[in-house]
């Protein structure tokens, strides 16, 4: 596929049907431009022979020519529609797939539940970075689960039980739903799982979920517990968080679930349901953690259809694509100053950290700094910093945890230790002792790196360091005299003083 262009993707799933509008730009970048759901509850309406009634079909249509609309007011060059267990589990899915396409024009791929479980195991490898996991996907009228091993899908299986379908079949009203029944769901996840020997072979992995039902779980825990980070993706739980909320849920009613804040009025009926099969999962499994994956199946239908060459083998490759990708889409600053002073901010960070205890995530977290510290400027360049701070916690982005995020955010934008303590405020909750003052050195480091190449004209090729009597000199050997440098590291030096107990002094060895 070319680039500059957008794609629409669609999913036709059990419980939702649901749009994203990707961008792809010339340069590479892409990005998520628009979206639209619907909670179609398709596996609900089924007739008991199995047929989709023509009223589902004639309302699905509805709403597919409403997404149409929306990649039309995008000028999309091509829509990939592909539909899940519901569809593929109807007695006349071939007829209503015709209907669909002579009402809509679009043609709609039939997704087998092993490739359901492939694509929604490629969005998580393309933004998490597990080596060895479970990947389980709950859906409205199935469950995925993948084998991931060495990042390779190693088995996938799709079991027909989903939040939705569990929902009919268990009879659940609108009252609270008795432990017996939530037992019951589970030992019939049990004996599905329980079929497939390689599920039980691999105890203790962690579980990586993905769909409604994980992040509206996520979203519950966060509140709960006052979360700081509103990110989901990449955020951890419990199996005794997942079971104390299921039993909480599970002793009101469907009413009072929709009144919680934060969940989705339509998964009220059916979060309870879905998180009795994820308890099951869990149990099975004997995973005792679960991450939240944000990407789901569009993601990777995105990656497979534009992207195909994209398959990160470590954490350090997501976290490298998650750059590159920023700097595509906000091209505010030159690369060359960018990788200059990324190079200045390291080679004066293995010179001076010696001396010094920092956290081990220093030298990696200043280098993700240093490339992204101009970034704010796409919105203004007054208050730049300020700027890099919020777009860094609020784009998306992987390869870090929430706290090497925010951590990262605060070096990045880092402009006094007075305005660092304020940013930081809110997020006091996330961090470890020592981060505070780690952040202040290696944003001092930054502001130092950035300001030995104010010029942005690349000239020093070497930096070497020496201290003595309170004070770093720094000899630059460069290209040619650097006025412009020696101004911007004496208005710094106070700050460097105040955070390494040393005064910069710049001289200048020219080539």
């Amino acid at each position: 596929m070319t680039t500059n262009q957008s794609i629409g993707i669609i999913d036709i799933g059990s419980n939702t049907v649901r749009l994203s509008v990707y961008q792809l730009t010339e340069n590479g970048a892409y990005r998520v431009l628009d979206q639209g759901r619907w909670p179609a509850r398709l596996s609900q309406r089924m007739d008991p022979q199995g047929r989709m009634p023509d009223q589902a079909v004639e309302e699905l249509a509805e709403v597919l020519q409403h997404f149409l609309r929306i990649c039309d007011k995008h000028e999309v060059q091509s829509i990939r529609a592909v539909a899940t267990a519901a569809i593929r589990q109807a007695v006349n899915r071939e007829q209503l797939i015709k209907r669909l396409f002579d009402l809509t024009g679009l043609k709609i791929e039939i997704l087998s539940g092993e490739d359901e479980a492939r694509i929604g195991s490629r969005a998580m490898l393309n933004s998490l970075s597990p080596s060895d996991c479970f990947v389980v996907d709950i859906g409205g009228g199935s469950t995925e689960v993948t084998l991931i091993k060495n990042r390779r899908v190693v088995s996938a299986v799709s079991f027909p039980i989903g939040c939705v379908n569990t929902s009919a079949r268990f009879a659940l009203g609108n009252g609270p739903v008795p432990p017996a029944v939530l037992m019951d769901i589970q030992f019939e996840v049990s004996k599905l799982l329980s079929q497939e020997n390689w599920i039980a072979k691999h105890p203790d992995l962690p579980l990586i979920g993905l769909g409604g039902t994980v992040r509206a779980l996520a979203k519950l825990h966060q509140r709960e517990n006052d979360y700081p980070f509103t990110l989901l993706h990449g955020y951890e739980m419990s199996n005794l968080d997942l079971r104390l909320i299921l039993n909480r849920l599970a002793n009101i009613s469907v009413e009072q679930i929709r009144k919680l804040p934060g969940l989705s009025k339509d998964r009220g009926d059916v979060i309870v349901p879905g998180l009795a099969i994820l308890l099951g999962v869990t149990l099975q499994m004997k995973s005792d953690r679960l991450v939240v994956c944000g990407a789901g199946l569009r993601d990777g239908l995105f990656f497979e259809t534009c992207l195909p060459q994209f398959q990160p083998s470590s954490q350090d490759s997501l976290l490298e694509e998650s750059i590159r990708n920023l700097n595509a889409l906000y091209p505010v600053a030159p690369v060359s100053h960018l990788n200059q002073v990324r190079k200045l901010a390291i080679s004066l960070f293995d010179q001076l950290s010696s001396a010094q205890q920092l956290p081990d995530y220093s030298r990696r977290l200043l280098d993700t700094a240093a490339r992204l510290f101009r970034i704010g400027a796409v919105i203004d360049f007054n208050d730049s910093a300020d700027h890099t701070f919020y777009i860094l916690l609020h784009t998306h982005w992987n390869g870090l945890t929430h706290r090497e995020i925010v951590l990262t955010a605060a070096i990045a934008s880092y402009r006094g230790a007075n305005t660092l303590k304020r940013k930081l405020a809110p997020y006091r909750s996330m961090l470890e002792e020592g981060d505070i003052e780690a952040v202040a050195k290696l944003g001092s480091i930054l502001q130092l790196a950035a300001a030995l190449d104010r010029s942005e004209s690349q000239a020093i090729t070497e930096l070497e360091l020496s201290i003595a009597a309170n004070k770093l000199n720094i000899t630059a050997h460069a290209d040619h005299p650097l006025p412009v440098e020696h101004m911007e590291v004496d208005t710094i030096s106070k700050e460097i003083k105040k955070n390494w107990g040393i005064t910069p002094q710049l001289s200048v060895r020219l080539k």
